[in-house]
């Protein structure tokens, strides 16, 4: 996952456009191009097919060994595949939701460290023959580990290219706060830990999109939460793939028509309850109109649709955003919570959800 930062010299021609000198710090790569274009790779083929794979999965954390709990999920996951590149339309990706490898397991952070991956690792070579098999792009989330990030648990987003190789892992960009009264989500984002990422992987990582030959693609775990999906937008996503343990529908509507791209949400599938509605994963076009939409809570399932890919790009533009106009107010507003608030040893990182939010307190800026 290590990659050098590499700084890129900004056109001349580029830095005389209107504002644009103000703003970008010369010691940082180019990240938004002035002209409102961005870069990309040529196209393999007009139509790309997005396969949604909704499935239920089962916590590592509820089997003998935690062997036995990813041999089991990783058949699930391989199973539904296949279905999925035999029947319809062929896929060009195939997007699972947030735990389909490792499910969700409660606990301290010492417990839920055994119930981890390394990306790349075994999982991702084997999950990489299916995406060969296919001729696809496979994409699945999950909790995961590595040697540079000691103690800390990470909410990863893989990208398994059409040869089966690791092409991007994404990290999830920030978590939700204050979603829950006593607790907080103890896993590490990209937020979390901003400078030390941003020196080990380089700026352009911090909202990156991955150039294919199917078009633009960012992944994220982030939810009800605008301004991250806009950086993408920025960036040059054109199909924004999500990934979830529930989520809002009008969100993901929102976002897509927002910023003027296709996006997908795959959701994990298990019976509703009084507090959780599960499944009903969905695939909308830019415009925020729903193109598919899984009709089952609790069941595996698959949806699909087509993207004009071809038609979509041409003469496309990044969204116009009214930046300029809201300068004043962004730049008075503070951020409750600092960034790198979670650059810590691994003896001071919080166990629980609830040290998670004491800790959270004591950094609050807007608490006295």
């Amino acid at each position: 996952m290590r990659q050098m930062m590499m700084a890129l010299a900004v056109p001349v021609s580029l830095a005389a456009s209107a504002g644009f000198a103000d703003r970008v710090d010369a010691a940082e790569p180019l990240l938004v191009q002035p002209d409102g274009s961005y870069p990309t790779v040529p196209l393999a083929k007009d139509k790309v097919v997005v396969k949604v794979l909704q499935t239920t999965v089962d916590s590592l954390s509820d089997f003998p060994t935690v062997a036995d709990g990813l041999e089991h999920n990783l058949a699930h996951m391989e199973a539904i595949a296949k279905k999925a590149c035999s029947t319809g339309k062929k896929p060009d990706f195939l997007l699972y939701h947030e735990f389909p490898l490792t499910g969700y397991s409660a606990g301290s952070r010492t417990d839920k460290l055994k119930y981890t991956v390394k990306v790349p690792g075994p999982e991702t070579e084997r999950l990489g023959k299916i995406a060969r098999y296919c001729d696809t792009y496979l994409i699945f989330g999950t909790y995961a580990t590595d040697d540079d990030w000691p103690g800390h648990i990470l909410s990863i987003n893989a990208v398994i290219g059409r040869d089966g190789k690791l092409v991007k892992a994404f990290w999830k960009s920030r978590n939700i706060k204050r979603i829950y009264p006593d607790r907080e989500i103890t896993t590490t984002t990209i937020e979390a830990v901003r400078d030390k990422y941003r020196a080990l992987y380089g700026p352009e990582e911090e909202f990156p999109v991955l150039q294919t030959e199917y078009g633009n693609i960012a992944v994220s775990t982030v939810q009800m939460d605008p301004f991250i999906f806009a950086a993408f937008a920025m960036r040059g996503t054109e199909i924004m793939i999500r990934t979830a343990t529930l989520f809002a529908e009008d969100d993901v509507l929102a976002m897509a028509r927002i910023n003027n791209f296709y996006s997908t949400m795959t959701n994990i599938a298990f019976p509703s309850t009084d507090q959780y509605r599960a499944g009903e994963s969905i695939i909308v076009d830019p415009k925020g109109n729903i193109l598919a939409k899984d009709p089952s809570l609790d069941e595996d399932g698959v949806i699909e649709a087509e993207i004009p890919i071809a038609a979509f790009r041409k003469g496309r533009k990044i969204p116009n955003y009214a930046l300029d106009m809201v300068q004043p107010v962004f730049r008075q507003y503070v951020q409750e919570f600092p960034l790198n608030h979670m650059d810590l040893p691994r003896e001071k990182l919080p166990e629980t959800g609830p040290e998670m939010k004491a800790m959270m307190e004591g950094v609050s800026r807007w608490t006295e």
